[in-house]
C-alpha cells in the first residue's frame, strides 16, 4: 500500500514539473522475414541447353587481297597525252584507259619501213647478180668464185633484209604501245599520272583490282595449319560489313615464312557488294562438326571448386555441377557463338543463365521473360 501511495506521489510530481512520462508501446511481432523480390531476366541472359551440332573451329585473320590485279605500266617513254579514267571508275578488258604521244614512235616506223625497202632493193639486186654469174659460169666466162662471192652476197642481203623487217615491226609495236588498254576487267584502285607528264618506260599508269574474286592471306602456326586442308568452310567477319561473308580454304603455302615460321593459308571469299580490298577480317575456319549437348561458354562458372552451371526451374535459380568437354561454336537464338560441350549433369532442354546475368545464389527467384 505505501509502495502504491510512493509511485502515484512521484508521478504526480512528474506532471506538476512538467516532464513528459513515458509509457511503454508495445508493437506487434513480424508475421515473418520479408520474402526476396524475384529478378527479372531478359531473353539475351538465357540459353537452351540442347544437342546440337558443335563446330571446331580454328581462328584465322587477315587482309582481303584482290585475286585478279593489274598495273599498266608504260613501254615507250614519251608524254601522257590523255588518261581517260580516275579512281573508282569501273573498266572492261580491251577499254582505252592512256594515249602517249606517238609522235617519237611513228618517225622511228618510217625510218624502220624505209631501212625495209633499202634492204628489199639490196636483196633483189644480190638475187640479180647471182643469177647472171650462174649463166656467165655455165658459160665459163668467170671462175667458180665470183659464183661463190655472189651467192655469199645474196644471203647477207637476205639477213639484212630480215633485221630490217623485225626492227620495223619493233617501231609498229611501240606505236601501238602508245596506246594502253586495259587487260581485265575491274575497277581502277590509283592513278599515277596527269596529262602533260613525260613517262619513262616502265612508268606506272593505272592499277586495275578485279573485286568478283577475292581471297584472305592469314599466317598460321605450323600446328594449327597442319590441320587445315583445302575446301574447309569458313566464316569471316570483315570490319564495315554487318553480317558475315563465307569462304573457303583455297590451298595453303608449301613454304613457311623466314623469321616467324608461320604457314600462310589462303581462304577464297564470297562476293558482296561491300567487300574491298586491303579490308581487314577476322574468322574461323570449320575443322571438324558432330553433335553434342552444349552451352554457352558465358554460362559455365569456375569461381568455385569444380564448374558449374546456374538453371531456372520453377521460378528459381538452381545450381548445376558440371563436366565441360570439348568447345567450339554452336547456334544459340539465331547466331554463332562459343560453345561448350557438356557431358554429364545438366538436364536436355534446361534453360541456364548467360554469365550477363551476374553473380547470383542458388534459390533466389526469377522471373523469366
Amino acid at each position: 500500500m505505501k509502495k502504491a501511495l510512493v509511485g502515484l506521489a512521484v508521478v504526480a510530481t512528474l506532471v506538476a514539473l512538467g516532464l513528459p512520462v513515458l509509457r511503454a508501446a508495445r508493437t506487434p511481432p513480424p508475421d515473418g522475414p520479408a520474402a526476396a523480390p524475384a529478378v527479372e531476366l531478359a531473353a539475351t541472359d538465357l540459353a537452351t541447353a540442347r544437342t546440337q551440332p558443335l563446330v571446331r573451329t580454328l581462328e584465322v585473320s587477315g587482309g582481303l587481297e584482290a585475286l585478279d590485279t593489274a598495273m599498266l605500266k608504260a613501254r615507250i617513254a614519251a608524254e601522257v597525252r590523255e588518261v581517260v579514267a580516275r579512281e573508282g571508275d569501273t573498266v572492261r578488258a580491251g577499254q582505252v584507259l592512256v594515249r602517249l604521244d606517238d609522235t617519237e614512235a611513228a618517225w622511228r616506223l618510217r625510218q624502220a619501213e624505209d631501212q625495209v625497202a633499202v634492204a628489199d632493193a639490196q636483196r633483189a639486186i644480190a638475187e640479180r647478180t647471182l643469177a647472171n654469174n650462174r649463166e656467165l659460169v655455165a658459160q665459163g666466162f668467170i671462175s667458180r668464185n665470183a659464183l661463190q662471192t655472189a651467192e655469199s652476197n645474196l644471203a647477207a642481203a637476205d639477213g639484212t633484209l630480215r633485221a630490217a623487217r623485225a626492227a620495223a615491226e619493233l617501231a609498229r609495236k611501240s606505236v601501238r604501245d602508245a596506246v594502253v588498254t586495259a587487260p581485265l576487267a575491274g575497277q581502277v584502285s590509283q592513278r599515277f599520272v596527269q596529262p602533260g607528264e613525260r613517262v619513262g618506260i616502265d612508268a606506272r599508269l593505272l592499277e586495275i583490282v578485279d573485286l568478283r574474286r577475292l581471297e584472305l592471306a592469314a599466317p598460321l602456326a605450323p600446328a594449327d595449319a597442319a590441320q587445315v586442308r583445302p575446301g574447309m568452310r569458313a566464316t569471316l567477319s570483315v570490319e564495315g560489313l554487318g553480317s558475315p561473308v563465307r569462304g573457303r580454304v583455297a590451298r595453303l603455302n608449301p613454304s613457311t615464312e623466314e623469321g616467324t615460321r608461320a604457314v600462310q593459308v589462303y581462304l577464297t571469299v564470297d562476293p558482296a557488294p561491300s567487300l574491298r580490298r586491303g579490308l581487314f577480317a577476322r574468322g574461323t575456319i570449320e575443322l571438324a562438326r558432330r553433335d553434342a549437348r552444349v552451352v554457352p561458354v558465358s554460362a559455365v562458372r569456375v569461381d568455385q571448386g569444380r564448374p558449374y552451371v546456374l538453371t531456372a526451374e520453377d521460378g528459381l535459380i538452381v545450381s548445376h555441377l558440371v563436366t565441360p568437354g570439348e568447345r567450339g561454336e554452336a547456334e544459340f537464338g539465331g547466331s554463332r557463338e562459343a560453345a561448350v560441350e557438356i557431358a554429364d549433369g545438366l538436364p536436355e532442354g534446361a534453360i541456364v543463365l548467360r554469365g550477363t546475368v551476374g553473380a547470383l545464389r542458388a534459390g533466389t527467384p526469377v522471373k523469366l521473360p
